[in-house]
């Protein structure tokens, strides 16, 4: 709902008039109608079927109405429940209204006279957990009249447990049959009927099965005591396409009793894998994971810390898988004193080191493997995708790995996997995964066979055609996904490739994907991207580039030393090879870190070699223009006027005749501000910062709009307007701390004293001092933190 508040004070009001809880199913489909989700969009997530969802509603309104005296829906319900809420904390409510009567409580559970004096599983074993709506769902199934129900699973689910502890809690008296795991050991169907009949029935039987299955039925029919059936891992007697395999088709015939209207059993199957036999009548009930709060309580019942941050994490990677749970617990306790931490610590990035839990995943693969090798090369080949960054992929994605299938068979190949719940997915929004076990187990083989290269080709070649303009985050990262393709495969040419090329993009500039990320401000992704193939690739105009854009990064965060490294690479490499261009650019950045800095004297000679060399090529005009403005705003700061005056001028002058970028045009318009406000002529400078932010705020510049919003704020300073100073300076700062710009921060706190001096506020002057020279001091930047310690000598 609005918080968890409000859902406990209903469950509290429910309790006080019905002395029971909302169930866990309950309070999820509440939880979900507060949000205005569908029932489809409640069901999903479930795992259950969207007609029972919208059932279980119907019959939730129809409690909730009764507890607050008024009719409640879907429609009404935040109104209706702040309503009831209030009446219940003034004391208004709290007996059950009258006209409720005897059925109230069927309400709340439709079964509840019959099974009010069983137990509930978890007072009975305090190891099982977190299965009460589960419980309730195949109560729900049974009272709508299902005989036989298929309780389908990855394997660890917990599919045979809740089963038994279905039937042991609810009343059954079971019969089991137990799959054996190996198809040739499967026993024949006459010989399970002939064993129950005389052990279960004492009941003699016949030579033929048909006459055995008849005397089952009617035993089954006229039997007083309630009934059940388990059989147990079903799987292993189905074929690919779900249908019981030709040996034993007798058991189609066993099945068919089982579901006949007539009998009073119920049968509970446990599958990883659908059935799909046309004669056989059955509900299917898809069991998810246990959540959080299960395998919290469980670890609790087992004497370990239950509030560990490493439980969440844990249950989030295994997917809630319960045999998980058991075989992890049991570690922590014998291996690591149940030191929960300790153990996550050491094993968090090896989901399968557990020989148990790697077997349990590796027999699924192996069945998979003798039954539908197709569907089994699919499941090894989608090891390939990374499920980090982009957690899923589309259709497209999955029928990209099945190149070498004709359409026609793509479709039933994934549908096989789906079944098996070796795919999960949500096809309502068209996103598909492995989860990370699978995945685990499914990337070591395919990087163990023969297609792990052209696998890893085939899924760059998908992301690449995917994402054809990058508009924001999600299409950047998809886009950068071809690069991990490439990089598992040491193909650091083609991964080099990915992040220099154009993409297009939502500022229609011709821009490189590494800079696309730069200005969605995805700096670690790139950093880390560069980092991994910088050193095995050849020293082209490629690698000088990806050095350029790590060093402009770098300078951003403040990183000033390893910025010049990294452009002195870059020239380095240009220089062997002649490339103006990437010289240009080189040197250009080399100065804006001597800026940085506050090395003005270092960064001049820069500026004018960039003038030079694009006098001496004809190339590179537009870095005329960009050199030029620092030029101007450098000799501003060193009060060289009439220099900084007469190149300002130019470039106001020149600018118009120069194809700029939006960024480079936003970047020239800040340095000619800052340029005029150095000079004191502030109107002129406050027309260029007004420019500079509407360039920025057309092109989601960030980090120039707030250097822009702090030059603006020097001059309401310089204005003696203070409180108009102070509120540019906290937005500057805001601004500039979220992208973590440190240089540009430091420079900002700097400001901000100065005002506070100005204003003769020692005590804030003395704390953004301190704040500017730290940040200074971690730039490495000694003339800047001697600019801020002058400052801080002088009077206000």
């Amino acid at each position: 709902m609005g918080g968890d508040e409000e859902l406990e004070l209903i469950d509290r009001l429910v309790f006080n008039i019905t002395k029971r809880h909302l169930t866990d199913l309950q309070r999820k489909i509440l939880k979900g109608a507060w949000e205005e989700q569908t029932y489809e969009e409640i069901a999903e997530p479930l795992s259950y079927n969207v007609t029972y969802i919208r059932d279980e509603g119907s019959k939730l309104f129809k409690l909730l109405s009764g507890v607050a005296g008024e009719p409640i829906s879907k429609t009404n319900l935040r109104a209706a429940l702040e309503r009831c809420c209030r009446s219940f904390l003034n004391g208004d409510l709290g007996q059950p209204p009258n006209e409720l009567g005897a059925g109230f409580e069927q309400f709340a559970h439709p079964n509840s006279q019959e099974l009010s004096n069983l137990p509930s599983p978890s007072q009975t074993d305090p190891n099982f957990v977190g299965r009460e709506s589960a419980v309730a769902s195949l109560n729900h199934l049974i009272s709508q009249g299902a005989k036989i129900i298929l309780i389908q699973g990855e394997g660890g689910k917990g599919k045979t447990t809740l089963a038994r502890k279905y039937f042991e809690t609810q009343g059954y008296t079971y019969l089991e049959l137990w799959m054996a795991t190996e198809t040739q050991n499967i026993t024949p169907v006459e010989s399970v009927v002939e064993e129950w009949l005389r052990r279960d029935f004492n009941e003699e039987h016949g030579r033929e099965l048909g006459i055995n299955l008849e005397r089952l039925k009617r035993k089954l029919r006229d039997d007083h005591r309630r009934i059940g059936v388990l059989i147990d891992n079903l799987e292993t007697a189905l074929d690919k396409d779900g249908k019981v395999i030709e040996p034993h088709r007798r058991y189609v015939d066993l099945l068919r009793v089982l579901s006949d209207p007539t009998v009073r059993s119920v049968t509970l199957i446990t599958s990883r894998e659908q059935l799909y036999e046309s004669s056989v009548g059955l509900e299917r009930y898809v069991l998810g994971g246990l959540d959080e709060q299960a395998w919290r309580e469980f670890f609790r019942n087992r004497g370990l810390n239950a509030e560990s941050p490493a439980i969440a994490e844990m249950c989030l990677a295994y997917g809630g898988n319960a045999k998980a749970m058991k075989i992890l617990s049991g570690v922590i306790l014998n291996d690591f004193d149940g030191d929960i931490d300790a153990y996550w610590q050491e094993n968090r990035n090896d989901l399968l080191f557990e020989r148990e839990l790697r077997d349990l995943v590796a027999s699924q693969f192996n069945r998979l493997q003798q039954i539908d090798p197709e569907a089994y090369k699919l499941l090894c080949r989608l090891g390939c995708y990374r499920y980090q960054d982009i957690s899923h992929i589309s259709i497209e994605g999955i029928s990209c790995l099945l190149w070498d299938l004709p359409e026609t068979q793509r479709k039933s190949i994934i549908r096989a996997l789906q079944d098996r719940s070796l795919l999960e997915a949500r096809k309502a929004k068209g996103k598909y995964w492995l989860h990370p076990v699978i995945r685990a187990e499914a990337k070591a083989r395919l990087r163990a066979g023969s297609e792990w290269e052209i696998i890893n080709r085939k899924a760059a070649e998908f992301w690449i055609n995917s994402v054809r303009v990058v508009e924001n985050i999600d299409e950047a990262l998809r886009a950068l996904e071809a690069y991990h393709h490439y990089l598992e495969i040491g193909d650091y040419e083609r991964a080099c490739d990915v992040i220099v090329e154009i993409k297009e993009n939502k500022w229609r500039e011709p821009l490189p994907l590494g800079w696309v990320f730069y200005r969605l401000r995805l700096f670690q992704q790139m950093i880390s991207a560069i980092a991994e193939i910088a050193n095995s690739l050849k020293p082209d105009s490629r690698l000088g580039k990806l050095y350029n854009l790590l060093g402009y990064i770098y300078r951003l965060q403040g990183r000033i030393q390893e910025a010049l490294v990294c452009h002195r690479e870059a020239e380095t490499i240009a220089d062997t090879l002649g490339a103006t261009r990437l010289k240009i650019s080189a040197v250009f950045d080399m100065g804006l870190c001597e800026r940085e800095l506050g090395e003005y004297e270092l960064a001049i000679p820069r500026f004018h070699q960039v003038f030079a060399l694009c006098e001496e090529t004809g190339d590179c005009n537009e870095y005329k223009i960009y050199s030029q403005g620092c030029l101007a705003y450098l000799y501003s700061c060193l009060d060289v006027e009439a220099e900084a005056l007469q190149l300002a001028a130019q470039v106001c002058e020149q600018m118009s005749f120069f194809n700029l970028t939006a960024w480079g045009k936003a970047y020239i318009l800040l340095f000619l501000g800052s340029t005029y406000r150095n000079l004191g002529r502030l109107e002129r400078a406050f027309e260029l910062y007004q420019q500079t932010l509407q360039v920025s705020e057309e092109n989601d510049f960030t980090q120039i709009r707030a250097k822009a919003i702090n030059g603006i704020a020097q001059l309401h300073r310089e204005q003696r307007e203070f409180q108009q100073a102070l509120d540019k300076h906290a937005m500057a700062i805001e601004l500039l701390d979220k992208i973590i710009a440190k240089c540009d921060l430091a420079d900002a706190y700097y400001q901000l004293g100065l005002t506070y001096q100005k204003m003769g506020d020692s005590e804030q002057s003395q704390k953004s001092f301190q704040a500017a020279i730290q940040l200074f001091n971690e730039m490495q930047a000694p003339k800047q933190v001697e600019r801020v310690q002058q400052a801080m000598r002088a009077s206000p």
